[in-house]
């Protein structure tokens, strides 16, 4: 019989999320129904939205890409039906005014983004989550640039709409810690 090897995870980490499933899931939840209620508000004042889940959320930094990609910040995976819906929404209006609601919980941060366009009244609102403890090389590459980006895309890795931010520290509890942590590769 071969041998098995060894998981990357030690039996306190797996215990861990093991035992916080519950509370990682109920924040999930409470992020997608804070996205519905934002997006009813919106609604109810006559705007235009579009409430959209990340199935996955990256944090990427320039370390991490190809030599071709010089790209950082946060990206957005979304399912290939709300392509459609974004695409439609986004089209050439400007997003200027973003907000962004979060919560961490146990080393998990989970967001909801909303982007406006107050001039077509036009909101695009994005439930995420993703790990704080990925974010460090994300936050290093935003303050050298001044700026910070966050990218929806497909599972297939075509990009659907970028959206440039002046900051980072809306995204990311603790940023002005992160001068401590390791960026991982």
């Amino acid at each position: 019989m071969p041998d098995v090897p060894e998981s990357e995870h030690n039996d306190e980490y797996v215990d861990r999320i093991a035992n916080n499933a519950d509370v990682l899931k109920s924040a999930w939840q409470g992020a997608l129904e804070d996205m519905e209620a934002l997006a009813d508000e919106r609604e109810d004042d006559g705007w235009e939205t579009v409430t959209m889940m990340a199935g996955s959320t990256g944090t990427q930094h320039r370390e991490a890409g190809d030599d071709d990609d010089d790209r950082f910040g946060m990206v957005f995976v979304v399912p290939s039906n709300h392509g459609e819906e974004f695409t439609e929404v986004f089209g050439d209006k400007e997003f200027p005014e973003y907000e962004v609601y979060r919560r961490e919980v146990d080393g998990n941060v989970f967001l909801v983004v909303e982007y406006r366009d107050p001039e077509t009244e036009t909101a695009i609102f994005v439930a995420a989550q993703y790990e704080l403890r990925h974010a460090p090389g994300m936050v290093h590459d935003a303050e050298d640039a001044g700026e910070f980006y966050t990218y929806v895309q497909k599972l297939d890795g075509t990009i659907l709409g970028v959206f440039k931010h002046d900051s980072h520290e809306k995204f990311v509890p603790y940023a002005e810690r992160i001068d401590d942590w390791k960026p991982e590769v």
